[in-house]
């Protein structure tokens, strides 16, 4: 019975997201407690609220800080001269300007934040594609690629909510994967590489005149700092390498010292301080929120024992051949998962079953994290029509969402197998 209860609230949550019904905010906190209540658990629903909260509170505050501190490095200008030499390289040949396409798309997703991505990186490569003739295809293609393979970092949203959803500690989750996501990488320029060359061949390579590639005059922005790129560079890296070490400062703090020195030494005037983090604060306030509510839905789920009853049910669906390799066949399906389900109705609505089934097969729930953050919503947040971002990749691009489905998803799938390969040969999950 408790599983019924536990799948009817998996069902309803999934339908009012999928459907649009109810905010995400509002389903994760009212589907448990109206089913928790129903189930018979009213008295101890605030003590499982409570626990989930607790146990979320430092990946919210990693999330919050993270999101300022690189929403404050991007009004710096921190990515703003690898972008333009990138630019410059590519000139009139198309296959330097595909695999800058794909390098503009990594360094411009270092925030986690699809929409700023796609701001930075179309509307700076839509003219030269356009002058060369270039299909705008490949121009979406290959910043959704590049985008979608670094939104595993760790503050991206999927390894976060995977994070969240599973309690798990997020140097356990990623760094395993981290040899993963270097393939992944490294396939999604040779995949440049190879659209550039096709590309090449369609047009041949074209010869500019000396003027501005991007076509657009140089505008001072009073918020650049030029002169501070390197140091804000090394900040930059010093507070990554601590968050992968996770032994120098606890996670949480990192970002939290890194945004203080950032905003003190950038923009030393108070008031200025103030200004970037209530501009930066809207996108940060909406994900700790999601965060926390999440909290609350895994509590009520994982204490009431709705989560374990689950699982228990699905070990005896499941044939046993099958699942020691739930954490390949998670990542197999993971790409295209991004099409069914938004990524708080797969990391908190199925994550959670497929990784206690798993367990109960003998198979680590960290592995089926890893391999979900393989290719839901990280490669397939691009094509995804559940993801707001998508829209506005293809509407900056100008580009038919189906064509670029058709055109993109063999890509990222590509990417997502190639992925799996290296994270079963490096251990990150077994076989």
């Amino acid at each position: 019975m408790l599983s019924l209860w536990g799948f009817c609230i998996i069902a309803a949550l999934l339908f009012l997201i999928m459907t649009k019904r109810a905010s995400v905010i509002v389903a994760l906190v009212a589907v448990p407690a109206v089913f928790g209540a129903l189930a018979g658990f009213g008295p101890k629903l605030g003590a499982f609220a409570f626990a989930g909260i607790k146990s979320v509170a430092p990946v919210g505050v990693m999330l919050t800080f993270a999101i300022l501190y690189f929403g404050v490095m991007n009004d710096a200008g921190l990515f703003d001269p690898a972008i333009k030499r990138i630019v410059r390289y590519g000139g009139g040949d198309p296959v330097k300007v595909a695999v800058g396409t794909a390098l503009i798309a990594m360094l411009a997703h270092m925030d986690g934040s699809g929409a700023s991505t796609f701001l930075i990186a179309v509307p700076a490569l839509l003219p030269i594609y356009d002058k060369l003739g270039m299909d705008r295809k490949v121009l979406a293609c290959l910043v959704a690629l590049g985008a979608g393979t670094m939104n595993m970092l760790p503050w991206g949203g999927p390894t976060l909510r995977a994070a969240t959803s599973l309690h798990l500690n997020m140097t356990e989750l990623f760094n395993p994967v981290i040899p993963a996501q270097l393939a992944g990488l490294a396939t999604v320029l040779a995949f440049a590489y190879l659209l550039g060359r096709r590309e090449r061949a369609r047009i041949g390579v074209v010869k500019f005149a000396e003027e501005s590639v991007s076509g657009e005059e140089e505008k001072v922005d009073p918020l650049k700092r030029p002169k501070l790129v390197w140091f804000n560079a090394i900040l930059t890296i010093a507070a990554i390498v601590a968050l992968v070490q996770g032994k120098l400062i606890p996670l949480p703090v990192v970002f939290m010292v890194a945004l203080v020195i950032a905003l003190i030494v950038n923009y030393p005037d108070v008031k200025m301080q103030q200004e970037r983090i209530v501009a930066q604060g809207k996108s940060a306030v909406f994900m700790i929120a999601i965060i926390f509510a999440a909290g609350i839905f895994t509590g009520i789920l994982t204490k009431s024992g709705m989560i374990k009853a689950m699982a228990g049910t699905l070990v005896a669906i499941v044939p046993k051949t099958l699942g020691g390799h739930l954490p390949v066949l998670t990542a197999i399906t993971s790409m295209p998962a991004s099409l069914l389900f938004d990524p708080d109705s797969y990391y908190f609505g199925i994550l959670p079953v497929l990784s206690t089934a798993a367990e109960a097969m003998g198979v680590a729930k960290v592995e089926v994290a890893r391999a979900a953050i393989l290719g839901q919503m990280t490669t397939g947040f691009p094509v995804s029509p559940l993801t707001a971002s998508t829209f506005l990749l293809v509407g900056l691009a100008g580009v038919d969402l189906g064509d670029h489905q058709k055109f993109t998803i063999p890509f990222a799938f590509g990417v997502t197998l190639v992925m799996t390969i290296v994270a079963v040969l490096t251990g990150a999950f077994v076989l």
